[in-house]
């Protein structure tokens, strides 16, 4: 992430109007491309799912043949051919249930296989995109496309796949054996049909909304709690608890009540599925009746045709269902393809160069930038640094200071103009070298999950213990982490919690120190810190910044006084420009700002 975003933009308001899915079929069709290497295995998931429907098929052909044989008898019971039938249907439900469960096992794991695929891209795409996006989006709203939307797709593919291939398979078997037994209660049976396509379009095409709003507002809730949670110390400072949990019963009431609107709608599908179906039901029992009082059919062939009727009507309930659910899918998935369809960071030119052992000579020519088009950050800033010159920026919040370094580490591009280092344009380097050659040290800290010893070795995976624990003497970090029950195997919690911010600061320092950079940015790297410890860290800081290219940006004026150049920038530009003695004796907008510091000191 960059150090210092610019304040105010980062907020929950990014997020697009509900919408139905754009384009239903091309989403699951992207979908399908994700089973590459599995679609083998899934002609197998089908083989099974053909045997097992054929398997569910004979039940009711043994039952009616059984009712027919059974009936012409008058004066006993044929107890051989009852128990070959009941033997015979016996066998056939459990290898029903048998390949069933082998089926699902299959699904399973094959759509576990697919979303890890799915989740490794989405996630390999977030490294690859610029902090412009990251400024435009919640992090909540981030977390739930890579969660809740993936693990929505997930559901839907190892539950759905099966269920809608077995349907499939199911109709079209229970329809050819309803016109071998009769082409007339067929007709009949088959009236319904039409109704239940309108009424599951009609629903669908309502509760497609409904389910991407879902998504929607699911992504507002987790950006709301993750913001929260992180900022559970400030909202307690504040005493604004009350304001907070408003804030989210208003979200988790809107979630609450377009997630009923969607479940409730859906929910009439299936009952008016079983009111249509019973309707139809009833017309081929009638029929049937009529039919054996004519001895057109027999009593055997309509209990067989009233099963394979419900076997034909029951698949095309899961079909509406599956439909249904996969509207929630599809909006998930869409929303997981908006991420991957983004813009990733410019790729580097054609030939660019490998930035090593940087001399450190930095040449921002007529570089203009605004994060938004409407918006100008930087107003044709121009200068020169020499190698080895430690450079403090100083001014007023917002004035651009933060956004100079971090055009510097291309985590940005200019709007106009041109940077260059060592006499090359920074374009033209390739984006790793050219982010390996910074070491930043940033006001806000970061630490991860793990060890310190793993925190201050990030900057450089390869060193030892030993290496380690020197670059921590340096700065005075080895002080406080011998005192740790730990020593440096104390593993800091989820942000470094356990540890205070200025012990995080002197651990960001030792890691940035470690990498060894050849040119340092320092973003108020000293201003958590106590002043002993400042002192100490300083004269570290000195001899880091020794024959280095080094950025200072730092509002304590008396930090910076040793640094060969202060620029001193003002909405977007630079006003004053010089080493300390030269500004003071010029009694301009630095001699203010450095005597005004002093007499609120006093």
């Amino acid at each position: 992430m960059p150090f210092g975003p610019r304040r105010g933009l980062r907020g929950r308001g990014n997020i697009k109007p509900v919408e139905k899915p754009r384009n239903f079929k091309k989403t699951l069709f992207r979908l399908w491309k994700y089973f590459g290497n599995e679609r083998k295995l899934l002609i197998i998931i089908f083989m099974f799912v053909i045997l097992d429907s054929i398997v569910s098929l004979l039940g009711p052909y043994f039952i009616g043949k059984s009712i027919d044989a059974m009936s012409k008898l008058k004066d006993e019971v044929d107890f051989n051919l009852l128990f070959t039938m009941a033997a015979l249907l016996l066998f056939t439900y459990i290898l029903d249930g048998i390949l069933t469960f082998f089926q699902g096992w299959l699904m399973a794991g094959t759509a576990q296989k697919i979303i890890i695929g799915l989740r490794k891209n989405l996630f390999d795409k977030l490294q690859k995109l610029p902090i412009s996006f990251f400024d435009k989006n919640t992090h909540g709203e981030i977390m739930s496309r890579l969660t809740n939307d993936i693990e929505n797709v997930s559901s839907t593919i190892s539950q759905s796949t099966t269920q809608l291939m077995s349907a499939l398979v199911t109709v079209l078997g229970s329809f050819v054996m309803m016109l071998i037994l009769s082409p007339i209660l067929t007709f009949v049976s088959l009236i319904t049909v039409p109704l239940v396509f309108l009424l599951t379009k009609s629903i669908t095409k309502n509760t497609s909304p409904l389910f991407k709003a879902q998504q929607i507002e699911l992504g507002k809730l987790n950006g709301h709690i993750e913001e929260a949670i992180s900022g559970l110390q400030v909202v307690k400072a504040f005493n604004h608890e009350q304001k907070i949990i408003e804030e989210f019963s208003g979200i988790n009431h809107r979630l609450c009540k377009v997630g009923l609107k969607a479940q409730v709608l859906s929910g009439f599908l299936m009952p008016l599925m079983n009111v249509i179906n019973n309707i139809g039901f009833a017309a081929v029992a009638g029929v049937g009746g009529i039919l054996a009082l004519k001895n057109i059919i027999t009593v055997g062939i309509i209990a067989s045709f009233l099963s394979y009727s419900r076997q034909f009507t029951r698949p095309l309930n899961s079909i509406a269902s599956i439909f249904n659910t996969l509207q929630s899918a599809v909006a998930g998935a869409e929303r997981v393809f908006d991420i991957l369809d983004e813009k990733e960071e410019l790729k580097d030119t054609a030939g660019a160069k490998i930035l090593e052992n940087a001399r450190g000579h930095i040449v921002f020519e007529n570089v203009c930038f605004g994060y938004r088009e409407d918006v100008e950050i930087l107003k044709n800033i121009s200068f020169e640094i020499k190698p080895g010159t430690s450079v403090a920026l100083v001014g007023p919040t917002g004035a651009g200071k933060t956004t100079i370094v971090n055009l510097l580490n291309r985590f940005y591009d200019v709007s106009s103009g041109k940077i260059y280092i060592d006499d090359v344009d920074i374009r033209d380097y390739t984006r790793d070298s050219l982010r390996k050659c910074f070491g930043i040290v940033l006001q806000d800290t970061y630490l991860f999950t793990g060890t310190i010893f793993e925190n201050i070795r990030y900057g450089k995976l390869a060193a030892d213990y030993f290496q380690v624990k020197k670059v921590a003497e340096s700065v005075g970090a080895d002080q406080f982490i011998e005192k740790l029950p730990g020593g440096y195997d104390t593993i800091v919690q989820e942000g470094g919690s356990n540890l205070s911010q200025g012990e995080r600061q002197i651990i960001s320092i030792a890691r940035a120190v470690l990498s060894n950079p050849s040119i340092l940015i320092l973003d108020e790297a000293t201003s958590n810190i106590d002043t002993r410890t400042e002192i100490k860290i300083q004269e570290a800081m000195l001899k880091l910044m020794e024959n280095r290219t080094s950025f200072i940006i730092a509002h304590r004026l008396n930090t910076i006084k040793y640094s060969d150049i202060i620029m001193v920038i003002d909405d977007g530009r630079i006003v004053e420009m010089g080493n300390h003695n030269e500004l003071i004796n010029k009694k301009g907008v630095y001699y203010n700002m450095y005597y005004n510091q002093l007499i609120k000191l006093k």
